[in-house]
């Protein structure tokens, strides 16, 4: 879903964190890269596949929540709650796949 013009950009408190977490990842994605170049065994890559796999629904979670206790509120107190929770359940959908 696109991002509305209208709709103002969060400042995440915990950025740092979130994009430490998100530079981990992507070693993560580097190292299977590599792991495939070097033919390593199958187990171990889809192994660290499913570490990345996770990694990437803890950040996901952690987004959810953030994004449930600022802009939704935010949203609720404003008079557009019934719109933010409907966009976030769409988010929800999506993320559970």
């Amino acid at each position: 879903m696109p991002r509305s013009k209208s709709r103002p950009v969060p400042q995440h408190r915990d950025a740092a964190d979130l994009l430490k977490r998100l530079n981990r990842i992507s070693g993560q994605v580097d190292g299977v890269a590599r792991m495939i170049a070097q033919d390593r065994y199958c187990i171990d890559i889809l192994t660290q596949m499913a570490a990345i796999r996770s990694a990437l629904d803890a950040l996901g979670l952690k987004l959810l929540h953030d994004h449930a206790q600022g802009c939704l509120q935010d949203a609720v107190r404003s008079g557009k709650g019934v719109d933010a929770i409907e966009e976030l359940m769409q988010v929800v959908k999506r993320f559970a796949r």
